[in-house]
């Protein structure tokens, strides 16, 4: 079964995710928004989240490592990825995977850091299609084929950056509210 939905907070996503595993469905990908799950019989329902990107395999297998020693299975999540997902594989243990509030806070600091550095990245290119493809009343005359390229482009990108921009700030806000207790 696949199914959309989009998240800006781990909390969220986390219950939703445990929800669907006492249905009886267990995620087994995601690719941005879309979430495949397939029935199964088990009914565990602790699900966690970690955002945490790699430089190296081996850093990547030890972290998961790291993970399993502690009683949590790695169900999604790869080198590159950012966004680790755990289920708890035993009755003991903790039920959480982070043992301090800076822990806690640093997953939304470093989803914070992923979502402001896609903005800004988006910014250049913003300016250059603003400076090559100016609106006019050339452009906004819709008499050729292609003359809505333009506006389309110039809203995409800002609606874009703004979108990425406002997530950076949720994540940051919540880092925050996590710091403070």
């Amino acid at each position: 079964m696949k199914t959309c939905n989009f998240f800006t907070s781990f909390e969220k996503e986390e219950k939703w995710l445990g929800s669907m595993e006492q249905k009886g469905f267990q995620m087994i990908n995601k690719r941005l928004f879309i979430y495949t799950f397939a029935k199964t019989s088990s009914r565990r329902s602790i699900i966690k989240l970690d955002y945490r990107s790699f430089k190296t395999q081996d850093a990547f297998e030890d972290y998961c490592a790291l993970f399993e020693d502690s009683g949590w299975e790695h169900i999604f999540g790869t080198i590159n990825s950012g966004h680790q997902y755990f289920r708890k594989a035993n009755k003991q243990g903790s039920e959480e995977i982070f043992s301090d509030t800076a822990s806690i806070a640093g997953r939304y600091k470093r989803l914070s850091d992923m979502w402001q550095t896609l903005s800004f990245s988006l910014f250049p290119i913003g300016v250059a299609v603003i400076t090559t493809m100016p609106l006019d009343s050339k452009t906004l005359s819709l008499k050729t084929p292609l003359s809505f390229v333009t506006p389309v482009l110039w809203f995409s990108f800002f609606v874009t950056f703004l979108l990425y921009f406002y997530f950076a700030y949720k994540a940051n806000k919540q880092y925050k509210q996590i710091l403070k207790g």
